[in-house]
């Protein structure tokens, strides 16, 4: 049965890759909104909204209206108006809310990709994207199927994540007459159910509870929004 399957990486960015990365993550947010804006303006005039074609055939005049969004990836600006299209569309369907604006202040960051002519792929101990070139990574397994798409994260504590979403023929388990079942519980971390081992609950949240206290309370002081309130947010995303 095909099935789609995300295999998700660590990547090591070198510096330019990595302003690569954060440019094209501004440039898709700003995609997205630039076209959401046009969208909700035509919405509340017709109580329709735009198509994507519609949409997509006004970014290469985008592009040159603004320059910088022709250094980035062009697949991903086009993703950006996919995903803003198909908001719309689960909306109109009342699958979700209506779609909002994005911020560059919310913590997590990303862009997509779409793989086209062998763009996506494992060249030795390096994950090539589009536009980045090869990128080292952490290959903690081999990715399966056929590549779709590609989408590049930036976490609250400044790691960057590759999410390859490949469709991939999973066949059904075969069920075992014995298996060992997981308790995982307070007192034990984790019991297997044939009693064979306990394992100890190591009581990590307590060993950082000073200093998550400190943190907090040093980001109860800042103004929020500010540049200290924002980086005081990432520090307790670390110590978490």
């Amino acid at each position: 049965m095909l099935q789609k399957k995300a295999f998700r990486f660590r990547l090591y960015p070198t510096k330019e890759q990595t302003v690569l990365i954060n440019k094209t993550i501004g440039c898709s947010r700003f995609v997205y909104n630039y076209f959401l804006d046009k969208w909700n303006t035509v919405y509340n005039i017709t109580k329709k909204g735009l198509s994507y074609n519609t949409c997509a055939t006004q970014l290469p005049i985008l592009k040159k209206e603004f320059d910088w969004l022709k250094e980035v990836d062009s697949t991903a600006l086009q993703s950006s108006v996919r995903n803003m299209s198909q908001a719309y569309d689960k909306f109109f369907k009342k699958q979700n809310n209506k779609p909002v604006f994005k911020s560059k202040r919310n913590p997590i960051q990303s862009y997509t990709t779409k793989y086209t002519n062998g763009n996506i792929k494992v060249v030795g101990k390096k994950l090539q994207l589009p536009k980045l070139g090869k990128v080292r990574y952490v290959k903690s397994r081999d990715i399966e199927g056929r590549i779709i798409n590609a989408t590049v994260q930036r976490t609250p504590t400044g790691k960057y994540f590759a999410s390859i979403l490949c469709e991939v023929d999973i066949q059904p388990m075969v069920k075992t007459h014995k298996s060992t079942g997981i308790d995982v519980g307070l007192k034990s971390f984790a019991v297997l159910s044939d009693n064979s081992k306990s394992i100890e609950n190591p009581k990590i949240y307590h060993q950082y509870e000073k200093r998550l206290k400190k943190l907090q309370r040093d980001l109860s002081r800042k103004k929020k929004g500010s540049n200290n309130y924002y980086k005081n947010k990432q520090k307790i995303a670390l110590v978490h």
